[in-house]
C-alpha cells in the first residue's frame, strides 16, 4: 500500500479558537482503498481536524496534499471539486423528500429544455442504489420513512455520485441497530473496493476495528499514535485514547506520554 501515493496527507495541521489549541501539529494521511478511523474522547481535535479537510474549517497552519498535490481548502466547494465529500452524522437529508430529490438536491439535472428531468434522476438512482445496495426498493418513499441503513445507503450514493475519491463518516452507526451496522459495513467494503479512501470518526472502538485498516488517536488536539489495527489490541487503543500511552504496535506522535509507551 505504502508504494502508491497517498489520496490525502495533511501534514503539521494547527488550528487554534481563541487561543486554544483544537489541533496542535498533527499529520494523518490516507492511501486508496483504506478506511483510517479517527479515535479520541470528545475535544480530542477529531473533529476539527477533519473539518479542515473538509473545508468547514480554516487551518491557522499546516499543508493538505491530495494524490500528491498541495491544495488550498477554504471552503466546502474546494473540498467538493477535490473529489472530498463529507457524510455528517446527521446525514443532512431532507426528510419529507424522496432518495433521488436528496441525491439531486442542490445539483439537480436538467433537460435540454432547461426543465428537472425527474426520469434522468431516478434513473441514475436506481442505478448507484443497485450498486451500493441493491436490496433497496423504496424509490418513492420520503427518506423519513426509511431505516437508518437505508438512509445511509441515501447519503453515501449523493457523495458517490458526484465522483467522490475521499470520504468522511462521521458516527456512521451511531443510531443502528446491529442489522444496520452490518449494512453500513457492507456498504464501506464496496467503496473500499472501489478504492475510495475513508476517513471513519467513531466513538464506537468496535466498529473501528471491524471496518478501519489504520487507527490514528488524537488526545487535547494531538496525534497521540497511529497503527494498523492488526497490530495492535482494542485494550491498547483505549489506552492511547484515555492515558496518552502509546503501545509498542504503534508509531507515536507527539502526544504520546513519555515514559514506556
Amino acid at each position: 500500500m505504502d508504494t502508491q501515493t497517498p489520496l490525502v496527507e495533511m501534514q503539521d495541521i494547527h488550528i487554534a479558537f481563541g487561543g486554544v489549541k483544537a489541533v496542535d501539529g498533527v499529520d494523518v494521511d490516507l492511501y486508496p482503498g483504506e478506511v483510517v478511523g479517527l479515535l479520541g474522547h470528545n475535544g480530542a481535535g477529531k473533529s476539527t481536524l477533519i473539518k479542515t479537510l473538509s473545508g468547514a474549517y480554516r487551518r491557522d497552519s499546516g499543508s493538505i496534499r491530495i494524490n500528491g498535490q498541495e491544495v488550498a481548502i477554504e471552503n466546502p466547494r474546494d473540498a467538493r471539486r477535490h473529489n472530498i465529500e463529507t457524510i455528517y452524522q446527521t446525514l443532512a437529508l431532507a426528510d419529507n423528500l424522496d432518495a433521488a430529490s436528496n441525491i439531486f438536491l442542490g445539483r439537480e439535472l436538467v433537460s435540454a429544455g432547461g426543465f428537472l428531468d425527474d426520469d434522468r434522476m431516478e434513473a441514475e438512482t436506481r442505478k448507484i442504489m443497485n450498486r451500493l445496495n441493491p436490496n433497496f426498493e423504496k424509490f418513492s418513499a420520503p427518506v423519513k420513512a426509511l431505516s437508518g441503513g437505508q438512509r445511509q445507503s441515501v447519503a453515501i450514493a449523493r457523495a458517490i455520485y458526484f465522483d467522490a475519491r475521499v470520504l468522511i463518516m462521521d458516527e456512521p452507526t451511531a443510531a443502528l441497530g446491529p442489522q444496520e451496522t452490518a449494512q453500513v459495513a457492507e456498504l464501506i467494503k464496496q467503496l473500499k473496493s472501489e478504492g475510495i479512501g475513508i476517513f471513519l470518526i467513531s466513538h464506537d472502538i468496535h466498529d473501528v476495528f471491524d471496518l478501519a485498516d489504520r487507527v490514528s488517536v488524537m488526545k487535547n488536539g494531538q496525534l497521540v499514535g497511529s497503527a494498523r489495527t492488526e497490530d495492535v489490541t482494542k485494550d491498547e487503543v483505549l489506552g492511547m485514547i484515555i492515558l496518552g500511552k502509546c503501545p509498542p504496535g504503534a508509531t507515536p506522535g507527539p502526544g504520546a506520554l513519555d515514559g514506556d509507551g
